[in-house]
């Protein structure tokens, strides 16, 4: 995928989360590194497809948020083994899988959990995504 493209894509999410001013970074690596930074950021052995790094600290009231905001949301980490792994499982193009794993990621930045409760809407908010930078960009040049 090129840059220019994941760049574009990642602009229309952040524009559609609300956060149009927000910037993040993504690192896309194979599974040997993926596997070392999941062990010493969340304690898991082994590989998995995406890890997110927010810049704010979730577990903090709003009340005690500093006034002033960072513009940097945070890391997306990608494995691309992982990803050519999913997009064979799934019978998905690899561009369609990163799409899915990017949005993933960000909203993982933004506080969204696939875990307990909010799973459902995790998975709504990225079926809403994923349409929305799938479709055909109808802007006029």
């Amino acid at each position: 995928m090129e840059e220019g493209k994941i760049r574009g894509k990642i602009a229309r999410v952040l524009k559609d989360l609300g956060c149009h001013d927000k910037e993040l970074s993504i690192l896309f690596t194979d599974d040997s590194r993926m596997a070392q930074l999941n062990l010493r950021y969340l304690g898991r052995k082994g590989p998995t497809n995406v890890l997110a790094f927010p810049m704010a600290d979730l577990n903090v009231p709003d009340k005690q948020i500093p006034a002033v905001e960072s513009v940097m949301l945070g890391d997306v980490v990608i494995s691309i083994d992982t990803a050519l792994s999913e997009a064979d499982e799934f019978g998905e193009t690899i561009e369609h899988t990163i799409d899915r794993l990017l949005i993933h990621g960000v909203l993982h930045l933004m506080g969204y959990d696939h875990e307990e409760a909010e799973a459902l809407l995790m998975e709504k908010q990225e079926k809403k995504l994923m349409g929305l930078i799938e479709a055909p960009d109808v802007r006029k040049v």
